[in-house]
């Protein structure tokens, strides 16, 4: 077992309630198996096929427990619940991270709903993340590729208390959302970008943790499928990633 995930009994413990027990018709299938099996899947980047059957149960059970539970919301409400324990922290570190598509997953026609776009660099979807001073997410929001990081900024962090910091790089540097933050209680540490004509004050000692949110994007990056999205429906690719960050951070 030393090669595949199975939830340890104080993991359960705290995923357990959070599960739907809305069942009709016959018993479900034995939901620690069946998630372990998925998180197996998502972790190592196979195929459902190469889940093997003997430990984690049929692939057809795993893929269909996964993409039905995606559609329902499961995982974000998983993640949401975990993430949400705790008290607000003062400092908060927000950025993006370009991941990339790969052509099973935008091979066919679509709309911006599918969150894809070209880019230089070919197709690209961009995850948005908050976290707070230990790296752990708070909040995960995903655009296409070539979305400018300003235009989400307000909608990621307003999904959480003002804190009294917020730490993020030269791309957030607006005026709009720096007014926005003072409105709000919130000191920005963003450094301003080099061709303002008024230079801003940001306190350079916190600025250099903004680290933890590289390092928490590698750490979910260290999951194959998220490291590259081979998921068109985008409802299953943010239920991979919630999962994902439930798994890694809250249990």
């Amino acid at each position: 077992m030393a090669d595949f995930f199975w939830f340890s009994d104080a993991q359960w413990a705290r995923i357990e309630p959070l599960l739907p027990n809305d069942v009709r018709g016959m018993r479900r299938v034995d939901d620690r198996r069946v998630l372990s099996g998925i998180v197996h899947a998502l972790r190592s980047g196979g195929r459902w096929a190469d889940c093997p059957q003997e430990i984690y149960g049929p692939k057809k059970t795993l893929y269909n427990r996964f993409v039905r539970w995606s559609e329902r919301g499961i995982w974000d409400g998983i993640f949401s619940a975990l993430a949400g324990e705790g008290d607000a922290p003062d400092r908060l570190f927000i950025d993006s991270s370009c991941i990339k598509v790969h052509r099973c997953a935008g091979g066919a026609k679509g709309g911006p709903w599918l969150m894809i776009a070209r880019t230089k660099g070919g197709r690209n979807t961009k995850l948005h993340a908050v976290c707070d001073g230990k790296g752990r997410p708070l909040v995960l929001l995903l655009t296409p590729g070539n979305v400018h990081d300003c235009k989400v900024a307000k909608a990621c962090i307003e999904a959480l208390p003002p804190s009294a910091e917020l730490v993020a790089d030269k791309g957030y540097d607006s005026k709009d959302l720096r007014e926005w933050l003072e409105e709000r209680g919130t000191q920005a540490v963003i450094p301003p970008r080099k061709n303002r004509k008024v230079q801003y004050d940001y306190d350079k000692a916190i600025y250099r943790q903004r680290n933890i949110i590289e390092r928490m994007f590698c750490r979910l990056k260290d999951w194959r499928r998220i490291a590259t999205r081979f998921d068109r429906n985008v409802k299953n690719f943010m239920g991979a990633v919630a999962l994902a960050a439930a798994v890694i951070w809250w249990l």
